[in-house]
C-alpha cells in the first residue's frame, strides 16, 4: 500500500525542470503578445467581434466591442501573471490545462490585434472551425480504434477519399442522403477489410499496406472522376444534409449557433466522442480491445481472441472513416473533386498522436487544427501582413512540441504495429 501511495505521488508531482520550462514558456508567450501585438497597436483602435454566424436566426448575441490596446495589455498581464506563478509555486497537475488557457489567450490576442480598427465575425469563424474539424476528428477517432488494438492504419486518408467519391456517386444516382451515407461507409469498410486481412492474416508491414490502399484510392477515384463524374454532371450532384437545430440548445446565445445548429456530421462527431471514450475506458469491451494493443500474448492467454478483436477494431475504424469521408460530399460541398480530402486523413493521425491516443484528446486536437484552418481563411480577408500559411503551420508545430515532451510524454500502445503470431 505504501509503495502504491509513493508511486501515485510520484506520478502526480510535476518535476522541477518541467515546472521551470513551462513557467518560461508562459512568460515568453506574454512577451510575444507585448512585442508583436500590444506595441504594434494604435490607441484609437477598436476591435469588433461579431458573435452571430451568418444566415442564422436563433441564439443571436450582441457584438463584442473592445478597445484594442487596453485589451492586449490586459492579456499581457494575465499571461505574465500565470508565468510568474508557475515559476514561483507551479500549477501542479493543472499545468497542461493552464498551458491551454495561455495559448487560447495568445490566439485571442492575435485576433484582437488582427481585427484592430475593423470587425471580425468570430461567431462565424468558430462555427466554420467546428465544421472544418469534423473530418480531422473522425479520422483521429478511426486511428484511435485501430491503434488501440495494435494496428497502425495510415490508410484512413484513402478510406475517406473513396468514401467521399462513392457517397457522391450513389447519392447522385439515388438522390437519397441515407443511401449515399451507407454507400460511403460500405466503401470505407471494404478497404478497411483489405487492410485488416493484409496486416493481421498475412502480417504484411502495416505502413506498406496502408500506403498501397492510399495509392489505390487516389488512382481509382481520379479515374472515375475524370471518366464519369466530370463528364456526366448528373452523377456528381448529391443532396447535402441540411442544418438541424436542436430545440432549446440552439437558442443559447453564442454556443447555440456554433454547436447546436449544425448538420448530422457534427452531432455524429460529438456522439462518437462520448461513445468511444466510455466504451474504451469504462467497459469490459474496451479493456479487452486495449489489452490486445498493449500485450496481445497476455490477452490471448486470458482467452481473448486477438485476431478477431483486431479485425473488429479495424472494421469499426473503417465505419468512422467512412462517415468522415461522406462529410466532404454529403455534408459540405455537394460534389466530388479529385483529391478533395486534401490530406485530412493524415492530419487526423497527427491529431490522434497529439491527443495521446484518446478520444477526448483527439477531439481537442481536431478542434485545434480546424480552428487554425479557419483563422488562415480569415487572415486573407482581414488583410494582415502575416501570411495565412503561418497559421496553417501552427498545429503541426504544436504537434512536434507535444511529441518532444514539453506537455508530457505520449503513451502509444505497446504492441502498436506489431503483427501477432499465436504460439
Amino acid at each position: 500500500m505504501a509503495s502504491t501511495i509513493i508511486q501515485r505521488k510520484k506520478i502526480e508531482t510535476v518535476s522541477p525542470t518541467r515546472k521551470l520550462v513551462m513557467g518560461i514558456v508562459f512568460v515568453v508567450i506574454s512577451g510575444l503578445i507585448l512585442l508583436f501585438f500590444a506595441l504594434n497597436s494604435e490607441a484609437e483602435w477598436i476591435t469588433t467581434f461579431v458573435m452571430n454566424p451568418g444566415g442564422l436566426e436563433r441564439g443571436l448575441a450582441g457584438d463584442w466591442v473592445l478597445p484594442t490596446s487596453l485589451t492586449l495589455y490586459v492579456l499581457v498581464g494575465l499571461t505574465l501573471g500565470m508565468g510568474i506563478y508557475q515559476l514561483l509555486r507551479g500549477f501542479g497537475k493543472q499545468t497542461n490545462a493552464i498551458l491551454g488557457v495561455v495559448v487560447a489567450l495568445f490566439v485571442f490576442a492575435f485576433l484582437t490585434w488582427a481585427a484592430g480598427g475593423k470587425s471580425l465575425n468570430l461567431g462565424g469563424m468558430l462555427s466554420s472551425a467546428v465544421l472544418l474539424s469534423v473530418p480531422i476528428t473522425l479520422g483521429a477517432f478511426s486511428g484511435v480504434l485501430c491503434e488501440r488494438a495494435g494496428v497502425v492504419n495510415i490508410a484512413i486518408e484513402g478510406m475517406m477519399l473513396m468514401a467521399s467519391m462513392v457517397g457522391a456517386l450513389v447519392g447522385s444516382i439515388t438522390q437519397s442522403l441515407i443511401i449515399g451515407l451507407l454507400a460511403s461507409i460500405a466503401a470505407s469498410v471494404l478497404l478497411a477489410l483489405v487492410h485488416a486481412v493484409l496486416s493481421i492474416k498475412y502480417k504484411i508491414n502495416q505502413i506498406i499496406s496502408g500506403t498501397v490502399i492510399n495509392i489505390f484510392s487516389a488512382g481509382m477515384t481520379s479515374y472515375i472522376s475524370a471518366k464519369f463524374l466530370q463528364r456526366y454532371e448528373y452523377l456528381n450532384g448529391p443532396p447535402i444534409f441540411p442544418r438541424f437545430p436542436i430545440p432549446l440548445l440552439a437558442d443559447i446565445p453564442i454556443i447555440g449557433p456554433i454547436l447546436f445548429n449544425q448538420n448530422i456530421f457534427v452531432y455524429a462527431m460529438f456522439i462518437l466522442l462520448i461513445v468511444l471514450q466510455v466504451a474504451l475506458f469504462r467497459t469490459r469491451w474496451g479493456l479487452r480491445l486495449r489489452s490486445v494493443g498493449e500485450h496481445p500474448k497476455a490477452a490471448d492467454t486470458l482467452g481473448i481472441n486477438v485476431f478477431r478483436t483486431r479485425y473488429m477494431a479495424v472494421l469499426l475504424g473503417g465505419v468512422v472513416a467512412g462517415i468522415g469521408g461522406a462529410f466532404f460530399t454529403l455534408g459540405s460541398v455537394g460534389r466530388f473533386d479529385e483529391m478533395m480530402t486534401a490530406g485530412k486523413g493524415y492530419i487526423g493521425l497527427a491529431a490522434m498522436v497529439f491527443g495521446n491516443w484518446t478520444p477526448i484528446g483527439s477531439f481537442g486536437a481536431g478542434m485545434l487544427f480546424g480552428f487554425a484552418d479557419s483563422i488562415a481563411t480569415k487572415l486573407s480577408i482581414l488583410g494582415t501582413t502575416i501570411p495565412p500559411q503561418f497559421m496553417s503551420m501552427a498545429p503541426y508545430i504544436t504537434t512536434m512540441i507535444v511529441l518532444a515532451g514539453i506537455v508530457g510524454k505520449g503513451q502509444m500502445p505497446a504492441a502498436d504495429g506489431e503483427p501477432y503470431e499465436k504460439e
